[in-house]
């Protein structure tokens, strides 16, 4: 298996000013990522099987993208309690992201995830 999956993130509706202006991102992200528990960190965990770790979510590329990508301070536009802020449409290679499981579905080589705001000011 790979240890990177080549993906595209694409922001429109103003999320692409959070994200340096830029609305199409190319990424190649961890294939496989370790949940942090009891305060023990990555490769901390009980037995080798634990270590190898999980495919990558789409909570996991959201709390990726906040960490690596956004550049702005305001995050609260984008998530909201550690998850995508009402208002934001995802879609997974043009298809709703609650058809495809929401924020457990696990990404893909190729995957192309949209966020698209519907929160306008006024």
């Amino acid at each position: 298996m790979s240890l990177t999956i080549p993906i595209t993130v694409d922001f429109s509706g103003g999320l692409e000013m959070l994200f340096s202006n830029k609305r199409r991102h190319s990424l190649s992200i961890p294939a496989l990522f370790t949940e942090e528990k009891d305060g023990k960190g990555e490769g901390e965990g009980e037995g080798e099987e634990e270590d190898k770790g999980k495919p990558v979510t789409i909570a996991f590329l959201v709390d990726y993208l906040c960490k690596n990508f956004m550049k702005d301070p305001r995050s609260d536009l984008f998530v909201l309690d550690g998850h995508i802020r009402p208002g934001i449409l995802v879609l997974i290679n043009e298809a709703d992201w609650e058809l495809e499981g929401e924020e457990t579905y696990e990404i893909q080589a190729g995957d192309n995830i949209l966020f698209v705001s519907t929160l306008h000011g006024g």
